[in-house]
């Protein structure tokens, strides 16, 4: 598995919130939704932590909606955009996402089957060599509310989703980042979030994953 520290390769500039597009509702501001790229390509403003990750990202369309979609055959490499937003007036962190095929024998518990179909992140500077991040994942068999960590502790996982119940079906989500940066990194501040990102991955399996994202928001509780 890819450990958050690569992650600080997404993090040489930072785009402030103000400048992201506004969402219709006065409560969320759009942090992406993949309207600025070409239908096919990787997407602008975002980086893949390895260049041989590029090709497993990609922007697609359906009903006039564009999206993210993720590939991954044995290979696990993460993809984020740099963009930093008030944690205070914007704890939540909203996104939609769907499985569409899950690594085979993926158990996030075990070593040598942590993959995952779709996973997320919210990313926050350490230093200035190493980043922390709350992972989110759906996973296809860890019970939902499972907590798990790792690289030393600096990335913090929380099941999500579990499942294939809802197998290639959009499902909306709303985690209050704040609230669990606090819960499970205990006696330290939060800092300013200084990104998100993707990971579908396979590498540990040596399958394939696929799943897809789209409209990520940053909402008042």
């Amino acid at each position: 598995m890819v450990a958050p520290r690569a992650l600080i390769l997404l993090l040489l500039s930072v785009l402030a919130v103000a400048g992201a597009r506004p969402a219709r509702a006065a409560e969320c501001v759009v942090l992406e939704d993949f309207s600025g790229g070409a239908v096919g390509e990787f997407p602008p403003d975002w980086k893949p932590r390895k260049e041989s990750g590029r090709p497993v990202y990609s922007i697609a369309e359906e009903d006039g909606t564009r999206f993210l979609r993720a590939a991954a055959t044995r290979v696990g490499i993460q993809a984020g955009r740099e963009v930093a937003w008030n944690l205070d007036a914007y704890p939540i962190l909203a996104w939609s996402w769907r499985p569409i095929e899950f690594p085979k024998n993926s158990d996030e518990r075990k070593s040598s089957a942590n993959d995952s179909a779709v996973s997320v992140y919210a990313v926050f500077p350490q230093s200035p060599v190493s980043v922390k991040s709350v992972k989110y994942v759906w996973s296809r068999v860890v019970p939902v509310g499972t907590h798990l960590t790792s690289s030393a502790g600096n990335t913090q996982v929380r099941v999500l989703r579990s499942g294939a119940d809802r197998l290639g079906q959009w499902v909306q989500e709303q985690v209050d980042v704040r609230a669990d940066y606090l819960k499970y990194f205990a006696g330290s501040g939060v800092p300013r979030p200084a990104g998100i990102a993707v990971l579908t991955d396979s590498d540990d399996t040596k399958s394939t994953a696929r799943g897809d994202y789209r409209a990520f928001r940053v909402c008042r509780p």
